[in-house]
């Protein structure tokens, strides 16, 4: 996997005229797998001011006429954009996007609403209310499922969610999907959302890879893709360790590990974590138990990547030091010529809004929003929409 490329629309259907926007388009992973299902992207709507120079660097390097709209969404006016556009209700295609997922994730205080960024997911309705696009496509944290409402009541949030897409007129399906299913080297599971305006029909994409151990028997799936598959062709040359806390480097290929934490890393094996290793000294453990089970992983080669999260870098499966931005871009499925802007940051510095690391771990891996949004494509050709 020394090259990674997704590929395009393999149905040799003649691509329609298909036009979507994004909704927290984020460092836009997800945005990519739409495009290569051959939607026009008419705008990428984001706050975080580094993921935005990331997706304005794409726009020009795709040279699309793309708008990269830097603002809250909350602040944004959908009746103005339709004119903009020269678009009337139901002639969207597609309107997608990945809110905030910190008020749901199972890793983290699971505010749902109470959280300020929890009602964040409801904007996807307020637009859809003034577009009525023919599909609304959704990612989010499977913490989303079981997440409290207003009443207290779990599995609330999400189920006001489905019941405001019913009152638009759609037919909401969801699925939890791995993205290792996909051909992605990570297994992540997140809840997917699709809602079709005014037909059912829709069928979420069957899966093409499996546990190696599970492709015998179903011999038409391929194996996961690995970690060490992945990273395969960035060994040389080795990533570069400028002396600063931030950088600004083209390829994002920088190691940011200080001189203390390579010691603390040489002594976690492959595919163990730094707290399992209770034989340590307390120098080397610092705080951590062996309940911390989740913290500081070195990878294994021959295995998936655990999900990739903004609290943490995972270690490097025979390097003794963190995954550099664009390792962690291999393992999340990234084109090599997708490039990040803004700073990397070291890990004993700091950085307002999202650091490069933190705008992969965010974003949706593009082969997985591709592989939906072909099924989108499809669906909408079948239904002459």
């Amino acid at each position: 996997m020394a090259k990674n490329k997704s590929q395009g629309s393999g149905t040799g259907q003649a691509l329609k005229d298909l036009r979507a926007l994004s909704l927290f388009s984020g460092a836009g992973g997800m945005d990519s797998g739409v495009k290569k299902a051959g939607f026009e992207i008419l705008a990428e709507i984001e706050l975080d001011q580094y993921c935005c120079q990331t997706l304005r660097a794409a726009k020009e390097r795709e040279k699309r006429k793309t708008l990269v709209i830097e603002n809250d969404i909350r602040e944004i006016n959908p009746q103005e954009l339709m004119k903009e556009f020269k678009i009337k209700k139901n002639e969207l295609d597609l309107l997608f996007g990945g809110p905030p997922c910190q008020p749901f994730s199972l890793a983290g205080k699971q505010n749902s609403l109470n959280d300020i960024r929890g009602p964040l997911l409801f904007e996807i309705i307020r637009f859809a209310e003034v577009f009525k696009p023919k599909v609304i496509f959704l990612e989010q944290v499977k913490g989303l499922l079981p997440a409290k409402g207003k009443n207290g009541k779990k599995g609330e949030v999400f189920q006001t969610f489905l019941s405001e897409l019913e009152r638009l007129h759609y037919t909401p399906k969801w699925q939890v999907c791995c993205a290792a299913d996909y051909g992605v080297p990570q297994l992540r599971e997140r809840v997917l959302v699709v809602a079709t305006y005014g037909k059912n029909g829709f069928n979420f994409p069957e899966r093409t890879h499996a546990p190696k151990e599970s492709t015998n028997d179903l011999f038409t799936l391929k194996p996961y893709v690995t970690v060490g598959e992945a990273l395969n062709g960035l060994g040389k040359p080795a990533p570069k360790t400028p002396g600063t806390t931030f950088f600004d480097v083209p390829d994002s290929h920088v190691d940011v590990t200080p001189p203390r934490d390579r010691e603390r890393i040489a002594n976690v094996p492959e595919g163990f974590y730094l707290a399992s290793q209770t034989q340590l000294d307390k120098s080397i453990l610092c705080n951590l138990s062996p309940k911390d089970t989740t913290k500081y992983l070195r990878l294994h080669r021959e295995r998936p990547s655990n999900t990739l999260r903004c609290g943490e870098i995972f270690y490097h499966p025979i390097e003794d030091r963190y995954l550099t931005p664009r390792e962690y871009m291999r393992l999340h499925g990234y084109d090599d010529d997708y490039l990040l802007l803004g700073p990397i940051r070291s890990r004993t510095g700091t950085v307002k809004n999202l650091d490069q690391h933190r705008q992969v771990a965010n974003s949706v891996p593009p082969p997985l929003a591709y592989a939906v949004a072909e099924q989108i494509r499809s669906f909408l050709n079948e239904q002459n929409l």
